[in-house]
């Protein structure tokens, strides 16, 4: 898979491409992530990339020119052309896992006002990740991109992804680790037994009534005993 990123700070993804599973999964080939400066595609001298909006207000408004020279440069038949706005579907899991099954993505970040409103033409998915507002879509496209690269064949074991957060809209159970008793808190019983079967369902169990408890709003009244 190769997801482009087209940002008008590409130093802010340092440190996120280089770390961790991210960086495991650039490195063995399991996708190609690119950052790419708007401004590289302004033909302004000054190199450009925003204006003051028509009709007056506050902030400025990022130009269609730029954006669409750089997603016509990098977009192919394959390509899914992402924008990063407060104003998206919401992203979550399922769409995670959609969108890792894709060749080849293209993540569009915001910034100031937002984009000049045509820009939206050549986009084929508006994207947030919640209803809170922030500096530029630059802490978006890092959380989107990484929640769909683990999810790529081979990047992280196929166990350790079945029994994660938001499969079966459930919340994961918890987990200890020695020592077995800390400050008077003492690891259940159960999963000490040895005893696979009441694990899982111990496991399960603990799923539901967290998520439950928690999130109620993903089970939408369902048992899932």
């Amino acid at each position: 898979m190769r997801i482009d990123i087209l940002t008008l700070f590409p130093e802010m993804f340092t440190g996120f491409l280089e770390t961790s599973i991210i960086k495991r999964a650039r490195d063995n080939n399991y996708v190609d992530i690119r950052i790419h400066n708007f401004r590289d595609y302004s033909t302004d001298k000054h190199k450009r990339v925003d204006d003051y909006p028509y009709g007056g207000g506050a902030g400025m408004v990022l130009m269609c020119e730029p954006i669409f020279r750089a997603i016509e440069s990098l977009k192919t038949d394959s390509s899914l052309v992402i924008m990063l706005s407060p104003s998206g579907k919401t992203f979550k899991e399922q769409i995670a896992k959609d969108l890792s099954r894709k060749k080849h993505l293209i993540l569009l970040c915001g910034h100031y006002e937002g984009f000049d409103e045509r820009i939206k033409s050549i986009v084929d998915m508006e994207l947030s990740i919640g209803d809170y507002v922030l500096t530029g879509g630059e802490i978006p496209a890092m959380a989107i991109t990484d929640a769909i690269t683990r999810l790529i064949p081979g990047v992280i074991s196929a166990e350790s992804l079945n029994t994660e957060s938001f499969e079966d809209n459930l919340l994961d159970y918890p987990n200890y680790t020695r020592p077995e008793v800390f400050r008077g808190m003492k690891v259940p019983d159960v999963l000490l037994s040895g005893h696979h079967k009441n694990i899982e369902k111990f496991r399960q169990d603990e799923r539901i009534k967290k998520t439950s408890e928690v999130r109620s709003d993903m089970t939408g009244g369902d048992n899932h005993g």
